[in-house]
């Protein structure tokens, strides 16, 4: 496949390095902070609810850019930050799945002291300037900002919120996978066909079968990634079968099950994993501002600023409640990508009102939709498309674990220390 990189390069060098130069910014500004920061002993709270890449750079960002009279709590009821994006491989392999849950403390290290808090629990409702918890615990908040994501079938998410119980999870599956030899994967969006050619590369022996419900895979992506990627299912000796929607078995614990299909042929495999459907965690509004949820998406509406805004009243905006990432309709990508680039606006909106300056709007960039897709044990594809064209070009994966380690080294910690931290 000849590649793009140059007309890539070309193309975004602009975005790329302004990119950079923000980066560089960002952490001189931080730096400074350190030293301009002093902790109050009645500082305002600023609530981010939800620890995974959204919510928990958030935070990370307040935590360096909040003036004095003002600290970040972040409300997040996992143990470990989930790094989902290696889920579908650990799934398959064996004896790294703890290298998924890295530890929240290092991340937070470097900042003043007392402009960052961690509440472990889960939110069940919004109330009067308050946060409620399940455990009944409250938490009051001056500005908020909703960052709770999206409910996934296994592997995509996991059930537990331990590390010791969603390891457990991921062992189930590498234990069912390993004694099946007819294995059906239900949906082919980048969770699924990443864990069909991980199992298949692993395993090769095993008969896989990739099913989707619509006649393109990846169908948020343009057709060429659709035909790179079904030439290398093919080569693998993954079966494709698309436009089935077949009904799956209720049970989650990846069960021998027989799926019909349109044409009443019915087939029998021993495992059939899902890779379908994401649920937006949004009924914490549900008594607040029901009205704030889209009808047909169940995700948070809000404003060009990511501010709350009201469906039914229009000219309602919570001007101190944000939203975003997955759960929020914003209009960008799905990705963590375009999660990061939202957080930015919501931490500048934060900082802008709290000091009565004007506020930014959210303007999607089409790098935040940029798609890293690994097709097996050792190779990758890197997709991007925007309103002219797109840009694909295909890569060797370094290492067994992905980019965990990068992951690991962002917090402050040693992926080596996995098993114990």
């Amino acid at each position: 496949m000849p590649s793009d990189i140059p007309a890539f390069a070309i193309h975004y060098i602009g975005e790329i390095l302004k990119y950079a130069i923000d980066i560089l910014s960002q952490r001189i500004h931080a730096f400074a902070h350190r030293y301009t920061y002093h902790p109050l002993p009645d500082s305002r709270n600023v609530v981010v609810i939800g620890g995974s890449f959204s919510g928990l750079y958030l935070a990370f960002r307040l935590a360096e850019t909040l003036p004095s009279g003002y600290k970040v709590i972040l409300v997040e009821q996992n143990s470990h930050f989930n790094y989902t994006f290696n889920f579908p491989r650990y799934s398959v392999i064996q004896g790294h799945e703890q290298n998924a849950f890295v530890p929240y403390a290092g991340l937070f290290s470097n900042v003043p002291k007392g402009v960052f808090e961690q509440v472990r629990g889960r939110v069940v409702g919004i109330k009067d300037g308050k946060v409620e918890l399940a455990s009944g615990e409250v938490v009051d908040f001056e500005y908020l900002a909703i960052a709770t994501g999206v409910t996934q079938s296994p592997p995509a998410k996991l059930l537990s919120t331990e590390k010791s119980g969603a390891c457990d999870e991921l062992k189930v599956l590498q234990e069912r996978i390993g004694e099946s030899e007819n294995i059906a994967v239900v949906g082919a969006g980048a969770v699924g066909v990443q864990l069909a050619t991980d199992i298949k590369t692993f395993h090769p022996g095993k008969k896989v079968t990739l099913i989707h419900s619509r006649a393109q895979i990846l169908s948020s992506f343009g057709l060429r990634l659709h035909d790179y990627v079904m030439e290398k299912l093919g080569k693998l000796d993954i079966d494709v079968i698309l436009k089935e929607r077949p009904v799956l078995p209720k049970s989650t614990t990846w069960e021998p099950a027989e799926i019909e299909f349109k044409d009443g042929r019915k087939q029998q495999f021993d495992l059939v994993i899902p890779c379908t459907g994401q649920t937006p965690n949004s009924s914490i509004l549900e008594h607040f501002s029901p009205s704030s949820t889209s009808p047909l998406t169940h995700r948070i509406l809000v404003n060009k600023n990511l501010q709350l805004k009201d469906d039914v009243k229009a000219d309602t905006t919570f001007n101190h409640i944000f939203a975003l990432g997955d759960v929020a309709e914003t209009g960008g990508p799905k990705f963590a990508r375009a999660g990061g680039a939202q957080a930015e606006i919501v931490r500048a909106n934060i900082v802008a009102s709290i000091k009565g300056k004007a506020l930014s709007d959210y303007v999607p960039s089409a790098l935040e939709g940029s798609l890293k897709l690994s097709l097996g044990k050792d190779e990758c594809v890197i997709y991007t498309q925007d309103e002219k064209r797109d840009y694909m070009f295909s890569g060797k994966l370094k290492n067994i674990d992905l980019e965990a380690a990068k992951a690991w080294k962002m917090f402050g910690a040693d992926m080596k220390n996995a098993s114990n931290l």
